[in-house]
């Protein structure tokens, strides 16, 4: 859209800007917060005025995509967790094997913050630096799976987050655990 307009000096440009901008800021905020607002205007003549303008309130799930996350178990011991799985090729060849069975790692520990495991192939890499958190699992060099109960900097590929952290950490203990991996029912 062009508008046009012609102006005699300097702050008449000025002002122009100016009521465009807070134009824009109100319409925006008009879409994000919905309801009743008052907006300033001018008529023909230059003349300022304010008008009440009625906006719906913007529906959240319309602002966000679906949310159509895939789940996985995470047995470790007797205790049992849920993760979040992301959206990559290495957790499409992970979901792959774990359609066809649940899948046992002996996971060691590895310097006190990690569980590292091998899955025997090699899944699709897409390696990133990050720093991990507590109940990150991730993708170490193609073929291993490492499960945080502290913090690390390096390069990943992410598969997934346990959901609930509650007793994590002492799920997790003291040297190496059995791990079993399978997928939840959706």
């Amino acid at each position: 859209m062009v508008i046009r307009f012609c102006a005699k000096k300097a702050t008449d440009v000025m002002n122009v800007s100016s009521f465009l901008l807070v134009l824009a800021a109100s319409m925006l905020a008009m879409v994000f917060a919905g309801g009743s607002h008052n907006v300033l205007e001018k008529d023909d003549s230059g003349t300022s005025f304010s008008s009440e303008v009625e906006t719906p309130i913007a529906d959240h799930e319309d602002m966000e995509e679906e949310n159509d996350s895939m789940n996985m178990i995470v047995q470790v011991g007797d205790r049992t967790f849920t993760a979040t799985l992301e959206e990559n090729g290495a957790v499409d060849a992970l979901v792959d094997i774990l359609e066809q069975e649940p899948l046992t790692i002996q996971m060691r520990d590895y310097s006190g913050f990690e569980k590292v495991g091998s899955l025997g192939v090699n899944l699709p890499a897409n390696d990133q630096y990050m720093t991990t958190q507590i109940g990150d699992l991730v993708l170490y060099q193609g073929n291993q799976v490492v499960m945080f109960y502290g913090s690390n900097s390096w390069s990943y590929t992410r598969i997934g987050r346990i959901d609930d952290l509650t007793d994590w950490k002492k799920a997790l203990g003291q040297g190496d655990v059995l791990v079993t991996f399978s997928l939840a029912d959706q």
